[in-house]
Formats: C-alpha cells, structure tokens, sequence
C-alpha cells in the first residue's frame, strides 16, 4: 500500500531479477552467431577476465564489448534484432515468480519501471509489451546516418546511475513510495534509495 496516500512505484531490475540469467550474451548470439561471438571473445578476454576479477569497472568491460560488436552498425537496424530478441528470446528466459511479483503491482495500479544496465533496443520493446509504464536502460551513441559509435550514451545505467536515472524520471522520492527488486551490486544503490527492497538471493 502507498504510504499516506503517495502513488507507489515499483522498479525492477531487468538481468537476474526478471530474467534468470544475464542477456547480453544471448543477444550476441542471437544478432552475430557463436562463431562470430567466439572470435570476439579472444580478442576481448583480456578485458573480460579483468572484469571477472574486478579489475576493470563494469562501465568499461561493456564499452569495450559494444565497440568490438556493434561499431559501424546501423541503429535501426540493431533496433529491428532487438524487437526480434525481445520477442522470441526473452519470453523464455523469464523468472515467473517475479513475472508475479510485477503482475501484482500493476494490479493494485502501481507505476512500473523497468531500470537495467542491459541495453534499452533489447529491453524496452519487451518492457512496454509485457505491460510496464517506463524503461530505464543503457543506450548506445550514435553518429551521422545512425551509425554506432560502440561507444555508451551517457552514463552506464548502474550502480548511483540508476538512482540518479529514477530521480531525473520521477522526482525525488518525497513523492512517492518506492519499492525496488533486484539482485546484484549493480543494483545496491537503488535498493538503498527505496522504502521497500527485495534482493533475489542468487544460490550457489
């Protein structure tokens, strides 16, 4: 229930959360195929095991990831794979119990945000076709005639970014009830911000 008659907000994390595993990489599979992934990933595993080791930042491992797979290719293009993925990819990655979780918040006729580091051409047309109100996501840079630069717009939609992305959407949070789902350290901060956190334990 909304606390002295504010509306209520509920924002969901996408990868882990709603989903059972990451998606970037099944999106990669899906849009340049496990050849081309493969060879991309030897070029890149010097970046990818520091990550793992955390010892290169998450911003970082993903630009550099977007600049090996995407520079030069069309945005409306990646766009049309990215409905495609959405569409008959992402439905059977689902955790239904959160599936649940976000039926019943529309139910009681709360606000529903999906907030994700993943990538908005992918997240979003599924966002908006399973029913939420707004999507929070990574995007990519553009230059002339739509090409991609491989290059992150912005700020990576993780961590503080997540919250500062809510804030600049929404507001402070004096106006509203915020609960927040998700299941990673990309998410921490955003569970910090709202009155109601659930953190999906992850087994082992």
């Amino acid at each position: 229930m909304a606390q002295f008659g504010k509306p209520v907000v509920a924002a969901f994390d996408f990868d882990g959360t709603l989903t059972r595993r990451e998606t970037l990489l099944p999106f990669l599979r899906y849009l340049l195929g496990d050849m081309q992934v493969t060879r991309h990933a030897l070029v890149l595993s010097p970046t990818l095991t520091g990550y793992g080791l955390g010892l290169i930042d998450n911003d970082v491992a993903k630009e550099r990831v977007f600049l090996r797979c995407f520079a030069g290719m069309r945005l409306n293009e990646l766009e049309k794979q990215g409905e495609r993925f959405a569409s008959y990819v992402i439905p059977g990655l689902l955790r239904d119990e959160m599936m649940q979780r976000f039926a019943w918040h529309k139910q009681q006729g709360h606000r529903c945000v999906v907030i994700s580091a993943s990538l908005e051409l992918y997240v979003l047309p599924w966002a908006f076709g399973a029913g939420f109100d707004d999507v929070i996501a990574t995007r990519l840079e553009t230059i002339q005639e739509g090409l991609i630069t491989g290059k992150i717009l912005g700020a990576n939609c993780f961590g503080i970014e997540k919250v500062n992305r809510l804030r600049t959407l929404l507001g402070e949070k004096d106006g509203y009830t915020l609960y927040a789902y998700g299941d990673s350290r990309g998410d921490r901060e955003l569970l910090s911000y709202a009155d109601h956190a659930y953190f999906r334990e992850v087994p082992n």
